[in-house]
């Protein structure tokens, strides 16, 4: 490449990497079921936002946790997306979605919550310091195993059920989400 070329792409380099991001979107916003998460909003305000949580969502309302997950936390919510909650046998969903299964859809939000605020790098480093693995107690009481396996972080349950993290790292105001793949089941 010619010196005048050199000098052309480092100040072409130079402008595009000082220019605002486009749409409004800031630098630091992830994009989530086809809407930007804002680390600015709480993990409600954003969730409600992603076509790929409505089931979540909706469940989080008929749990009565919204006000919870509005709080100042902060927490770190393993969120599963709506082909998630499709794989649970037929009918599960709308069981728990009734009104005298309030108790026990809690049960199952909750078991996706761990207090505090843990990213993807800080569990890779608490997997490595305890021999590939780490421990998480969750609001619900029970744990949550998350294990770096083939280039991905999984999260299995206290059934042995697994799911791996697909969207790691959506900054909150109040914490953390990670997006998985499957619904992780207490005891």
């Amino acid at each position: 490449m010619h010196t005048f070329s050199k000098r052309l792409a480092a100040v072409c380099f130079a402008v595009f990497s000082v220019t605002a991001p486009l749409s409004g979107f800031a630098a630091d916003s992830v994009m989530v079921g086809g809407a930007a998460m804002y680390p600015s909003k709480t993990i409600v305000e954003n969730a409600v936002n992603s076509k790929d949580h409505t089931t979540l969502v909706a469940a989080v309302k008929a749990a009565g946790l919204v006000d919870t997950l509005n709080s100042k936390g902060p927490f770190t919510v393993f969120a599963p997306t709506n082909e998630a909650f499709a794989k649970l046998p037929a009918g599960t969903v709308d069981t728990l979605l009734k009104l005298e299964h309030k108790a026990d859809l809690s049960k199952v939000l909750t078991y996706h919550v761990v207090p505090g605020t843990h990213t993807a790098g800080q569990l890779l480093i608490e997997a490595k310091q305890h021999g590939g693995q780490v421990m998480l107690k969750t609001v619900q009481g029970e744990a949550l195993t998350v294990k770096p396996y083939e280039g991905k972080l999984w999260v299995i349950d206290a059934k042995g059920g697994k799911s791996a993290i697909s969207i790691a790292d959506v900054m909150q105001s109040n914490g953390v989400i990670h997006v998985v793949d499957s619904v992780l089941l207490p005891r």
